[in-house]
């Protein structure tokens, strides 16, 4: 009786370890929500192109490299694409092309 009750024993500690490990990947998670908002990154975005409207707003997590905001803006016939650092806020790409283009190059 004994044997069994130290197998229930180590089986409880396992599954606390496990739980834990998975509380903090939770809270990593949550941590590396970026710190510029969907709405801060299109505010950036309008300066670059003034006068355009919000197609698309995607946040990209990109593992190693920065988090950004891709953000499509259009302005009459032409279209937009601005990325936004989620952390600095910074512009880190942006390129045109033809609103009725369908093929996926930019002009930059």
């Amino acid at each position: 009786m004994r044997i069994t009750k130290k197998l229930i024993v180590v089986g409880t500690g396992i599954v606390v370890l496990v739980g834990g490990g998975g509380a903090a990947a939770f809270a990593a998670t949550a941590a590396a929500a970026p710190k510029v908002t969907a709405e801060k990154a299109m505010e950036i975005a309008h300066k670059q192109v003034p006068g355009a409207w919000v197609s698309e707003l995607d946040h990209d997590r990109r593992g190693t490299r920065p988090d950004v905001w891709e953000i499509e803006l259009t302005k009459g016939s032409v279209r937009y694409g601005v990325d936004v650092d989620a952390v600095t806020g910074k512009i880190t790409d942006h390129g045109t092309k033809r609103a009725d283009d369908d093929g996926d190059q930019d002009d930059d």
